[in-house]
């Protein structure tokens, strides 16, 4: 959630901001009334608290004092006091939750210098590595699914027939090669950060105030009989493990791997785009997340990106890196760079890696705060990308590798995690 204290002192440029994201100045205004509404109604809690306070130790002193009389007669105009403090206390609990419901549907501000735009169009190519269109050039180049299925690796029917549309189901080296992609990007990460290994599930608190549970929300999955979540991603976990913890500022940067498998509706995305490895409801991750402090933010922005290119780098893959225009935004983030693989079979440019700056925004929700040495208390500042998203970079390493014998050359670094050198025809 963003800081109250920019709806109530900061509103023109706050509104400024968030209308860069999008959102609904009405929207905005709403918050702010209520914010409003919401301080007002702190300051008349807090004098009838007092007041019953002053009047309860009067009463003490009055009876001290032998002056019962008096202090009944106190007593029972406090009673009084006692039911009004109530009432507004309850009109407080209900300000508490409407201001709730319209802050949850605010996102974080996207940063100053983030590309104006609304839609992928308006993303900017920062820099393309390892890519030159004449390498292209005089070849037919296959989808990675025809591929795979001819060398009996990938099997969309089978897939379809146990759970519908947008699955995978990968056989033989196929399935080892998924399997060794996540174990090559854990021991390629596993100096910088500390692998954990979470719970597939989260409880409905922990993925709302990652900001992955909005009002609005419809592409996360829910367990029928419990406030459980499947994961739409490692970020969700890993930062739920620090959800109400004051960390200390030695602690500082915290940074977490964790390989998960992660659910996601994708609702409405169903077409020519989700053919094969392209878009799956069911897929498998390797997240890095960080915790930082609030003025180190940006460089370890710029560290986790070279981070998350580091293994297309090794693997050998053509990618570029897109910085996400305001209006293309996700919601916590204030900044965001895709990395995006070249896909030759597809022609296309497929993202890889998301890249996000959160500042404080999931961390003041999820109440995650570290203790200054001075002994200042400040919340801290949350990074995440994925280390390594397997199924569009298994495609990319299906469609590179095909050699005119139909077989698929891989990568040197993935033959000892793969247990091959090629990708035969499965039996």
């Amino acid at each position: 959630m963003i800081d109250t204290r920019l709806l109530l002192d900061d509103f023109e440029e706050t509104a400024r901001r968030l209308a860069r994201k999008g959102v609904d100045p009405a929207l905005v205004g709403q918050a702010r009334s209520l914010a409003d509404k919401r301080r007002a109604q702190v300051r008349a809690v807090d004098a009838a608290r007092q007041e019953m306070n002053s009047g309860a130790s009067r009463v003490g002193e009055l009876m001290r004092e032998s002056r019962r009389e008096e202090a009944e007669a106190l007593r029972s105009e406090l009673s009084l006091h006692r039911a009004r403090l109530e009432a507004l206390e309850q009109e407080l609990r209900s300000l508490e939750e409407s201001f709730d419901d319209v802050t949850s549907r605010l996102p974080n501000l996207p940063a100053d210098d983030v590309p104006d735009g609304r839609s992928e169009a308006d993303n900017v190519v920062l820099r393309t590595v390892g890519y030159d269109p004449a390498d292209y050039a005089g070849r037919q180049w296959e989808p990675h699914w025809d591929i795979a299925e001819r060398l009996g690796i990938l099997d969309a029917e089978r897939a379809s027939k146990l759970s519908g549309a947008m699955f995978a189901l990968l056989k033989g080296d196929g399935a080892r090669l998924l399997r060794g992609l996540t174990a090559f990007a854990l021991d390629l990460h596993r100096d910088s950060y500390e692998e954990i290994i979470p719970p597939h599930v989260v409880r409905g608190e922990v993925i709302t105030k990652t900001g992955h549970l909005t009002k609005f929300d419809t592409q996360a999955y829910r367990l029928r009989d419990d406030d459980l979540w499947l994961i739409p991603t490692g970020e969700v976990a890993l930062m739920g493990m620090h959800q109400g913890e004051i960390l200390a500022e030695a602690q500082l940067p915290v940074r977490y791997m964790a390989y998960t498998t992660c659910w996601r509706r994708e609702a409405g995305a169903a077409g020519k785009e989700t053919r094969g490895m392209q878009r799956l409801h069911e897929f498998h991750k390797v997240e890095l997340v960080k915790l930082c402090k609030p003025e180190d933010g940006e460089a370890e922005f710029q560290s986790l990106v070279a981070d998350a290119a580091r293994p297309l780098e090794v693997l050998g893959l053509p990618y570029r890196v897109v910085e996400l225009c305001a209006g293309d935004l996700t919601f916590s983030a204030s900044r965001v760079y895709d990395l995006e693989v070249y896909s030759p079979g597809v022609d296309r440019w497929l993202e890889v890696s998301s890249i996000s700056l959160v500042t404080d925004f999931q961390s003041r929700r999820g109440q995650i705060r570290f203790r200054r040495q001075g002994g200042g208390v400040e919340f801290v500042h949350a990074l995440n990308g994925s280390g390594l998203a397997t199924p569009r970079v298994w495609a990319a390493i299906v469609e590179h590798g095909l050699r005119s014998d139909g077989t698929v050359m891989l990568p040197p670094a993935l033959v000892p995690y793969a247990g091959v050198e090629t990708l035969q025809p499965q039996r």
